[in-house]
């Protein structure tokens, strides 16, 4: 068996390290905003160039390689939930054991308000207000607002017309606006 490539496979990797390999940190944050698991979103994304490669023939060079790279990210990432839902559901022993260990400990924890900051239990909540909108409105919400894409891109990598962008975008966005309300209130920048 030979290692030796021919200049085809060559010529291959050479094009697709130019096109694809410049949007894989913004590909991977979007896998992590996906999956908000930085694991989850690595295999994702490990999974995704992968399938890149595999179809580097059926992309058109010169074309937006980022959008088309999210579009894979954002298939495959549809495939594992699917296929993830279908499967029974799977306890592990030691992750039942660690968070036992964790709620006992809390428990004793005092409820000093900057021992709660310093533990990050406030930093999260803006990133969990955004992790908790409903995938068909955040998908869109981070594609538009927080990658800048277009709205006719964005309609191309979900495949759906660009009036559901829009609409979906204007729920989102007030969705998201209502959450953030709720922790203003909670911290008392709004009056109830």
């Amino acid at each position: 068996m030979t290692d030796k490539l021919t200049a085809e496979e060559l010529k291959k990797q050479e094009d697709f390290n130019a096109e694809i390999i410049p949007h894989l940190d913004a590909t991977y944050n979007y896998a992590l905003r996906l999956t908000t698991d930085p694991n989850d979103a690595e295999d994702l994304l490990q999974d995704s160039i992968v399938k890149a490669f595999r179809f580097f023939s059926s992309y058109q060079k010169g074309t937006n390689a980022r959008a088309w790279l999210y579009r894979i990210v954002k298939n495959s990432y549809i495939n594992n939930y699917r296929k993830a839902s279908r499967q029974p559901a799977h306890v592990d022993y030691d992750e039942v054991a660690t968070y036992y260990e964790t709620i006992r400990s809390e428990q004793s924890d005092t409820t000093d308000l900057q021992t709660q900051f310093y533990r990050g239990e406030y930093d999260d909540d803006f990133k969990k207000a955004l992790d908790n909108l409903p995938e068909d409105f955040r998908t869109p919400l981070l594609l538009c607002d927080v990658e800048d894409f277009t709205y006719e891109e964005i309609a191309n990598m979900l495949d759906v017309p660009i009036g559901t962008v829009r609409s979906r975008l204007h729920r989102g966005r007030n969705l998201l606006k209502e959450k953030i309300k709720e922790i203003a209130a909670r911290r008392g920048y709004l009056k109830n």
